[in-house]
């Protein structure tokens, strides 16, 4: 069995998925989470003794020190897609990456995995895109040779993405059409997670950073009539003005501030829904990597029937996959 890798988040939709492929590939594995009781389903992702879970928090630096005792690698994916409570984007993302980071370089691990995302960018109207390239930066300064991953809008099972529009389909008459021709690059979790324990190994060079995108590329628009058709769903997408979705997304921050629910969308999130969310083409990826991504329509379907009326027994609708 190969060295010990602490992996900080993985607990999560794509830390899951994570710690199975490092896993398989052979590592002994600490997954660092805040709440291990919750996360105890884990351990059975790999041999017996394989995965061990403990408490830490990357807003507490003792137990960031704790978690990364022996350890020779180190994943952060911890990160959240809108803010609530303490669990905001300056914390999570820029303020504990740099504690990570900086703890892995003092106890001499040597290959640490920041995940970032496509989009970052210090100037973006977007504060998680703003704050996700403030994380880059943070880690690089405290450790020089950190290998950045920027996965593209990451689609599987458990998604927040075509789940929550599938559910959304399944009781509203309209769905709001917002940056009905922003593009976007959907990459499926599994590839993610190849692509992570990759750069755990030694397939990329410190110091690099990776864009992960699917092999095709959709409309928004494109995306919704997806999830319309694999639902056998029939809705009207309306158009939605920005200063409108501006307003929608407002009501979503106040959820979010009052109620342990994920809001349908946000302020950020809208701020987001204006720039395209494509590989740029000037860093590595996983053509790199030897990882033929996976398409959207070969995995997407196989979740989405649970839209349905009549749900898994509902016949397979007029032009779904």
């Amino acid at each position: 069995m190969q060295g010990l890798v602490t992996v900080f988040g993985g607990s999560g939709f794509v830390g899951t998925q994570v710690v199975r492929a490092l896993a398989k590939a052979g590592y002994r594995i600490r997954v660092a989470v805040r709440q291990p009781n919750l996360a105890y389903r884990l351990r059975m992702l790999g041999d017996v003794g394989q995965i061990e879970v403990v408490q830490a928090n990357v807003r507490n630096a003792p137990s960031v020190t704790r978690a990364l005792e022996g350890a020779e690698a180190c994943v952060n994916l911890v990160g959240v897609l809108y803010e609530s409570g303490r669990q905001k984007f300056q914390t999570l993302h820029v303020m504990g990456a740099k504690t990570v980071a900086s703890i892995a370089k003092a106890q001499g691990v040597t290959r640490l995995v920041q995940m970032s995302a496509l989009g970052a960018d210090p100037q973006s109207p977007s504060k998680y895109a703003r704050t996700k390239a403030m994380g880059e930066a943070a880690v690089r300064d405290a450790f020089p040779g950190a290998i950045v991953v920027r996965p593209s809008l990451v689609f599987g099972p458990e998604d927040s993405f075509f789940n929550r529009f599938g559910q959304m389909a399944s009781i509203s008459p309209v769905l709001p059409l917002i940056g009905a021709d922003t593009r976007l690059q959907p990459v499926f979790v599994g590839d993610v997670a190849a692509a992570i324990a990759l750069a755990v190994g030694s397939r990329v060079t410190l110091g690099q950073t990776l864009e992960l995108g699917g092999p095709a590329t959709y409309s928004f628009r494109e995306v919704l009539q997806m999830v319309l058709t694999e639902t056998g769903r029939h809705r009207l997408l309306i158009p939605t003005p920005w200063p409108i979705a501006r307003l929608i997304g407002k009501l979503g921050d106040l959820q979010a501030a009052v109620l342990p629910l994920a809001p349908p969308l946000t302020s950020d999130q809208v701020e987001m829904l204006k720039a395209d969310n494509v590989v740029s083409g000037g860093y590595p990826g996983f053509r790199d990597l030897g990882v033929v991504p996976t398409t959207v329509e070969s995995v997407v379907p196989s979740y989405l029937y649970r839209y349905r009326k009549g749900g898994q027994y509902a016949p397979t609708p007029a032009g779904a996959h």
